[in-house]
């Protein structure tokens, strides 16, 4: 298994880099897309546990775009061999003394990368080491 083949890693990199761009413009379409379209997919949310792409679908339609930008502190992209990889991002919203959490498991499908799994999550400043 090789890790971080530089070629994988700048896909993946461009993938998560749309997925954030669209996630803080609220741009439905493509983060419908970046989500693998299968009753397997899962994203456990801040706040609600979503199974399968139209749950998720269904969430972000619902989902107020206010509030949406956010700050980026650290990123890792990790990935393994040619069509699997992991994403983990630290952000903070304006305003939030919490810390955000975002963790994604991308898999390269016929179509494109595709996240197949995603879990965000909020902690205390405080807590962050």
């Amino acid at each position: 298994m090789q890790i971080n083949l530089p070629e994988v890693v700048a896909e993946v990199t461009l993938n998560v880099a749309r997925y954030e761009a669209a996630l803080v413009t609220n741009d439905v379409v493509v983060l419908d897309e970046l989500f693998w379209q299968s009753p397997h997919t899962l994203r456990y949310g801040a706040s609600e546990n979503l199974y399968g792409y139209d749950a998720i679908k269904a969430f972000r339609a619902g989902r107020s775009p206010a509030n949406l930008q956010r700050l980026v502190r650290h990123a890792a992209i990790t990935t393994f061999g040619q069509d699997f990889a992991t994403a983990n991002i630290e952000f903070q919203r304006a305003g939030e003394a919490r810390v955000g959490r975002q963790s994604q498991t991308w898999v390269r499908m016929p179509q494109g990368w595709r996240v197949v799994a995603a879990h965000i999550s909020l902690m205390e400043e405080s807590r962050r080491l």
